[in-house]
């Protein structure tokens, strides 16, 4: 595989930046932050951030981070094979996954297949719950997943090896660097993992066969500081993903599955006492070679091309009122088997508005128009407070427009797509209450949206499937986040748990929308002592639709993890650790027909230096 090479090469490299370290001296850490809006302009909606301590206790994947720390439920179709969202009841077309400030959503078919991304290559994950598309675009109506890479000015020179193996001949390897001097900043993730992916089905005589795996990524980050009013920053993120596709309990497979994607990031920032100005240029590709049989080299496969430009201007008119507008042009081109080749252009103005009104209240107001070659989109806003009349207390109400536009899928899959589509559009009202104490944080949030011109595929008379404009989705709900940490000299409690109840209603068919569980429950439990920590998760879901008419459905499942770290030496140079995934051994299925592995086992060890 292409990232193979650049595996092999960034570990030569960075050997002999090993060689070169040298005592740092500490001061005040400056930190270029790329996706300001997200920091900026979500007073109003509940943002939640997962950070390098939760990420490491984790698998690779982002599926296995997120399922397991939000709100958020995946529909996975085994372990290492395509893993859906479903955020609020929404589809996968409907959870937006912004990097680094840019949308990188698939434009063929709409999504993020969440196990073709590394955890591990960012230094921290956000999840914003709700409606974002004003800011954000397309795809943003259940809410978007945010990885960011932030870059730091103070001297270091840090390195971490992980190597994890486990069941199923399953080995990961992470090796990440950061490095920085006064004006020069730069983090490099590489990471690989391989797995025969043979685990049995539980309570059969059967195992997943044809699932073996094998991914490997590359994250560079590069930032610059021209002079104190100047930057410039540089983001390449790879993917090469050579994926096996099992079968399900009826029917075997052999079928294969090819990914190379790279996004890159170019972008300038400047500021002086009342403006911010940003500048982005992004070059992102996709291409999938799909075989249905991997031992003969017949296949169908599909590639876009995607240049975006981007300005971004911050006003501060005051120490209370700052504005900020964006102008964005994108053209995407798509090519592939099923859908020809074909263009897509698109412009789009938006304008944000935060005012403090008074110490304790501020609103914020987003207002987007796009135009575009192919569909009319229309005005997009979100209108939001925070209230805080008492240290401790947040109130929080915001109501937005929302959209999706079609895919390349919809609009020119050969013999089915459909040029009439109309983007998919929502409004959503979401009412929040934030409490936090010393050591305590709790966030209860309410939420209704109505989805419009929802895009389903369905047979035609002569028994061809096509998509239209037909869905009408309502859903509702409520979320709750809690988090408690205690620290004293050698010791540490964190515990964190997420709650949804989800109603995602077919206001045709009076229906529950399929995989949709109507409750979801995490939770998390870590203790240190000294140099020991342990850790143990909790995962629930609850019982899912799996026809369009709730007659089939799966049941509810419950899945533990339990982890031990041990600190070897005095210093943080090496941990060593195991961990039993599955601990009850669970018999479970996300997708119907398609279980998931019983009790498992790993040992991993973590090299800092």
């Amino acid at each position: 595989m292409t990232l193979k090479k650049y595996f092999a090469f960034c570990l030569l490299l960075l050997c002999q930046y090993i060689c070169a370290q040298q005592d740092t001296i500490i001061k005040l850490e400056e930190v270029l932050i790329s996706d300001h809006q997200l920091k900026d302009f979500s007073d109003s909606q509940s943002v939640s951030k997962l950070t390098d301590s939760v990420i490491v206790k984790n698998r690779t994947s982002l599926t296995s981070l997120l399922n397991y720390n939000s709100v958020i439920y995946f529909k996975e179709n085994g372990l290492g094979m395509v893993s859906s969202p479903s955020f609020r009841g929404t589809t996968a077309q409907q959870t937006a996954v912004i990097w680094n400030g840019i949308n990188i959503n698939s434009q063929l078919n709409g999504q993020t297949d969440f196990n073709t991304l590394s955890a591990k290559d960012f230094n921290s994950v956000s999840i914003r719950s709700g409606g974002g598309s004003a800011i954000y675009g397309s795809s943003a109506m259940g809410g978007s997943v945010h990885l960011n890479t932030d870059l730091s000015f103070v001297n270091k020179f840090d390195n971490t090896i992980q190597v994890n193996y486990g069941s199923f001949n399953t080995l990961a390897v992470n090796y990440k660097v950061k490095m920085a001097v006064a004006n020069f900043s730069t983090q490099i993730s590489v990471s690989h993992i391989s797995s025969d992916n043979d685990y049995a089905y539980l309570d059969t005589d059967k195992k997943n066969e044809n699932g073996q795996f094998e991914n490997t990524s590359l994250n560079v980050s590069l930032g610059y500081k021209i002079d104190s009013k100047n930057s410039l920053k540089f983001y390449s993120y790879l993917f090469d993903g050579d994926r096996h596709f099992s079968g399900t309990l009826a029917a075997p497979s052999q079928s294969k599955y090819l990914d190379l994607n790279s996004r890159n990031l170019l972008e300038w920032s400047g500021h002086n006492d009342k403006v911010k100005s940003n500048l982005k240029l992004a070059f992102l590709s996709e291409k999938y070679t799909y075989f249905e049989n991997a031992a003969t080299s017949v296949f169908s496969y599909g590639s876009a091309k995607t240049l975006t430009s981007k300005y971004d201007l911050l006003y501060k008119i005051n120490a209370k009122i700052e504005l900020n507008s964006i102008l964005d042009y994108t053209h995407t081109r798509g090519l592939g088997s099923d859908i020809g080749k074909n263009d897509r252009e698109t412009a789009s103005g938006v304008l944000l508005l935060k005012h403090k009104l008074f110490s304790d209240f501020l609103y914020e107001i987003a207002v987007r128009k796009e135009i575009s070659n192919v569909y009319a989109s229309p005005v997009l806003f979100s209108v939001g407070t925070n209230y805080s009349p008492f240290s401790f207390y947040q109130f929080k109400i915001n109501g937005s427009r929302n959209f999706r536009v079609p895919t390349f899928n919809d609009l020119y899959w050969q013999g089915s797509g459909n040029l009439e589509l109309k983007p998919e559009s929502s409004y959503q009202l979401e009412v929040g209450h934030a409490f936090a104490f010393k050591n305590t944080t709790l966030s209860i949030t309410n939420y209704y949206s109505k989805i419009q011109d929802l895009i389903l595929w369905s047979p035609s008379a002569n028994g061809n499937w096509r998509p239209n404009n037909i869905g009408k989705v309502s859903t509702y709900g409520a979320e709750i986040l809690f988090n408690y940490s205690k620290k004293s000299a050698k010791n540490k409690l964190d515990f964190t748990a997420t709650y949804a109840y989800t109603i995602s209603e077919d206001e045709v068919k009076k229906k529950q929308l399929i995989y949709v569980p109507f409750h979801k429950f995490t939770a998390s439990l870590a203790y240190s002592i000294d140099k020991f920590t342990a850790h143990y998760q909790y995962l629930y879901n609850g019982k899912v639709f799996t026809s369009s008419d709730n007659f089939y459905s799966l049941n509810d499942y419950l899945v533990s993890n339990l982890g031990i770290n041990y600190q070897v030496g005095k210093k943080k140079f090496l941990q060593v650790g195991f961990d039993i995934l599955n601990l009850f051994n669970e018999n479970y299925q996300s997708v119907s027909m398609r279980p998931l592995p019983g009790r498992n086992y790993s040992i991993n060890l973590i090299f800092n230096f």
